[in-house]
């Protein structure tokens, strides 16, 4: 174990991301937040492109927010803040609801935060945490996947200068395309300046801040020569200070419709966050509580929404920053929140030069990062029915659009983990020229002994795969040589088993009965046991039909027939 690991019973109920501080860390901590500022400073204003909101509201997303969750979680790497996924969930939440970008929409934006961090804090006080359980891996990789493809194809209005259409991401694209006439040069070289400026610094080094240089050199290009005067779109004027603080003013019937948004976002933190968190503090052998940082994002969704910006997560990208710039705490987080509100104070007048195409350039690029290939070739490799849920989920984001991709991504993830409970990977044992029990398929008929059918059921017993389970029993003691006289269920796997799935049993028990076979059973977990006593008398299972393990059940078999 590492001298960075920090035990749960050495927390406390906050700053449990930030002490024990080791003071040999402090300055790595410090280091890696000015790293996260300069990196993660032009991130969130393109998020606030994808989100539809004033540009300054992205820098509050990483003020507030990510310094209330730094004192309130348990991760010690978990950064927090505006995210892609998340914003694009948020801007087709709010369509037509109201203009982009206007105070109105700003309301709405901050009120979905609150109700989103409700929803968070709800979940560790009900323990609805398992939620998030829901988003398989496979399908998580296919929805941010289908987020970056519709970021990314949504930008390039931006980057070419020329007008901006709406309606969904294909028709979009396709109006985008029918504009290429109207390409504004000098708008298409700021765009590709940028992309050779912040792609040209990764393949130097990872950390150079190439996104922060293009940010202040179109900066600088624009002020010293003028570009609005080329046609170049601008900012415009940032306002200064700090956010505003209030309630945001939202009617009823607009909370109402906010609430769907709110819980698609709702299983979006919880899935990409906990996964998050958890694969940091796997690699620093670090324990976290995650009902800790549930309610560390609760409030720090609830304090974005009151200080007059939108939905924050936990963001794997920024995670990744402070991690590969050696921070090992919330420290880190800290420093960045104090950078941050340097420039608030000071350093917002440049951004009023700042091209828009150099945003549409910087998101462009977070789209594409979402886009996980090889992510999706693993899972091709390893097995092509998850493959084929998450394309479909990446397919659903780009058509349908995102709140509809998380449905999706839901239900195909509970339909693929029911039709491989329905169907399970039941399998009998025959014993082997060394003695042991080796799994072989159903369609071999194989016995353990001459007269003895050891049939192991993968899954829990239920409602729709008890008639799987009846239908396969039977057949394995039909028309056998030789005849079957004793069949027994090896239970190792089966967790649980429904009334269906009892009365199943009870069904196959007294058929075998009048068959002359014995059912016997094995490896039952001592909750399903108390299940199927419940169930009624008489007993589904005979308490000498119940054997400790398979090996026993051979045994008693052998001592059977010797006894003839």
């Amino acid at each position: 174990m590492t001298e960075a690991r920090v035990d749960k019973k050495f927390r406390l109920p906050i700053l449990g991301g930030i002490v024990p501080i080791d003071p040999s860390t402090v300055p790595a901590d410090i280091a890696a937040g000015v790293t996260l500022a300069a990196l993660g400073i032009p991130e969130v204003m393109g998020y606030t492109k994808i989100a539809g909101m004033p540009v300054i509201t992205g820098l509050y997303t990483i003020l507030i927010p990510i310094a209330v969750f730094a004192l309130l979680g348990s991760s010690r790497h978990l950064v927090v803040g505006a995210d892609s996924a998340t914003a694009a969930i948020l801007a087709a939440g709010l369509a037509g609801m109201a203009p982009i970008a206007s105070p109105e929409y700003v309301q709405l934006a901050g009120m979905l935060a609150i109700i989103t961090g409700g929803m968070l804090v709800l979940a560790r006080i009900i323990r609805l945490g398992f939620i998030a359980n829901f988003l398989s891996r496979a399908v998580l990789i296919g929805f941010l996947t289908g987020v970056g493809v519709q970021v990314a194809m949504g930008q390039f209005a931006g980057m070419l200068g020329v007008d901006d259409p709406s309606g969904g991401t294909l028709r979009k694209f396709g109006r985008t395309l029918r504009e290429l006439p109207k390409t504004s040069l000098t708008t298409l070289a700021v765009s590709l300046s940028v992309l050779v400026v912040i792609l040209g610094a990764r393949k130097i080094d990872k950390r150079i801040p190439g996104a922060l240089i293009a940010v202040i050199g179109s900066i600088i290009v624009s002020w010293h020569w003028g570009l609005a005067a080329h046609g170049v779109a601008t900012l415009g004027h940032v306002p200064s200070g700090l956010p505003s603080f209030g309630v945001p003013d939202v009617t009823w019937s607009q909370f109402h419709r906010l609430l769907g948004t709110a819980g698609a976002i709702f299983i979006v933190i919880l899935a990409q966050s906990a996964a998050t968190s958890r694969a940091y503090a796997a690699r620093h052998e670090e324990t976290l509580d995650e009902n800790v940082d549930l309610v560390g994002l609760g409030i720090a969704n609830v304090s974005a929404g009151l200080s007059g910006t939108f939905v924050v997560n936990g963001s794997p990208t920024k995670t990744e920053m402070v991690d590969s710039a050696g921070g090992r705490t919330q420290l880190a987080s800290l420093t960045t929140a104090g950078i941050v509100l340097i420039v608030l104070l000071f350093l917002t007048v440049p951004l009023q030069y700042m091209p828009s195409a150099v945003l549409a350039s910087v998101v462009f690029l977070i789209g594409m990062e979402l886009v996980d290939i090889a992510g999706m070739h693993r899972i091709w490799r390893v097995r092509q029915s998850s493959f084929v849920v998450a394309s479909l989920t990446a397919i659903a984001v780009v058509v349908a659009g995102v709140e509809q991709g998380i449905i999706l991504a839901i239900v195909l993830s509970v339909v693929d983990h029911l039709r491989r409970s329905y169907k399970p990977n039941n399998v009998v044992l025959v014993r082997q020229p060394d003695g042991r029990l080796a799994a072989s398929p159903l369609a071999s008929g194989g016995q353990a002994l001459p007269g003895l059918v050891v049939y192991r059921f993968g899954a829990s017993l239920y409602y729709a795969n008890a008639n799987l389970f009846s239908e396969e029993i039977l057949a394995l003691t039909t028309s056998t040589d030789p005849p079957v006289e004793w069949l027994c269920i090896d239970a190792a796997v089966i967790f649980d088993v429904d009334f269906t799935g009892a009365e199943t049993l009870r069904t196959v028990s007294s058929e075998l009965q009048e068959r002359g076979i014995r059912l016997v059973v094995a490896e039952v977990a001592a909750s399903v046991q108390a299940q199927l006593d419940r169930y009624g008398e008489p007993a589904i299972v005979p308490v000498d039909a119940r054997y400790e393990t398979v090996d026993d059940v051979v045994e008693a078999f052998k001592e059977r027939q010797a006894a003839g």
